[in-house]
């Protein structure tokens, strides 16, 4: 794992932004894990720029998302297609046949989370898997206790998560109380990962996610077993690491990061 902080949050979503980019224009037909909330939507809109002004193609891309909520149609204002295709999809070349969510109407809820296995396989398998971190430490909606060996299904929401996504709907109490999500051995499938986090409120689960033990209470933690995974992080969200400056001296030295210096 490698832990890269930077100055502010419009630092640390353009460096996320232009290693997604980098990516697409090396492998067109990527396959990319997608996430939603807070923190993704202006780091939507840098992907949307660049496509509009930087001639970024996204017309053989492929994408998956993490989750979408039980009990929400595609249309509804609160389920989690509608956040992408407002905030990304709708932006960009991408060809909507290509993006997939879980299916949060169904028919078949108990058989859901397998065709959605499935249809991640046919595709060969995620190439970057984008992450935010949830205020209880979940990636996706694996909430605490989920198995670090799980596969997408259904997943009953702790009342931390309720609190905090409750107020994206404009009546708190519509909010759903169970979703799909990716499981955490499905995210831990991706050949990359590259989780972006900001803010102070998220400094303390930070910390436990990258520097803490492995413990299926905070699922966020599984990613130090990823052979290939990249945080990024502002200097909010970076206030509580203990290794801050070596964190520091590996961006600012090592080779591999050298175009990303610029």
């Amino acid at each position: 794992m490698e832990v890269i902080i930077r100055k502010d949050k419009k630092a640390a979503v353009d460096l996320a932004a232009r290693i997604i980019e980098k990516a697409v224009r090396e492998t067109p037909d990527i396959v990319l894990g997608l996430a939603t909330g807070r923190t993704m939507e202006d780091l939507y809109a840098e992907l949307a720029r660049k496509h509009r002004e930087e001639e970024l193609d996204f017309s053989l891309a492929r994408t998956f998302n993490l989750d979408e909520y039980i009990g929400l149609p595609p249309e509804h204002p609160g389920s989690y297609r509608y956040y992408m295709n407002y905030h990304l999809f709708n932006n960009i070349n991408i060809d909507q046949r290509n993006t997939h969510l879980p299916n949060g109407v169904a028919e078949d809820l108990n058989a859901e989370g397998g065709r959605y296995e499935d249809e991640i396989e046919h595709c060969g398998g995620i190439d970057l898997q984008l992450l935010g971190i949830g205020r209880s430490g979940h990636i996706g909606f694996n909430e605490p206790l989920s198995s670090l060996m799980s596969r997408t299904r259904q997943k009953a929401l702790t009342p931390v998560t309720i609190a905090q996504n409750s107020p994206l709907f404009d009546k708190p109490e519509d909010m759903p109380k169970r979703a799909f999500t990716m499981g955490v051995g499905t995210i831990l499938d991706a050949r990359r990962i590259l989780m972006l986090v900001t803010g102070k409120e998220k400094a303390a689960i930070l910390a436990k996610a990258v520097e803490g033990p492995i413990t299926s209470m905070v699922s966020a933690t599984a990613i130090q077993l990823h052979p290939n995974t990249v945080v990024i992080v502002d200097e909010e969200a970076a206030e509580m690491l203990q290794e801050k400056e070596y964190y520091r001296w590996i961006f600012e030295n090592e080779p591999e990061w050298e175009e990303f210096r610029k």
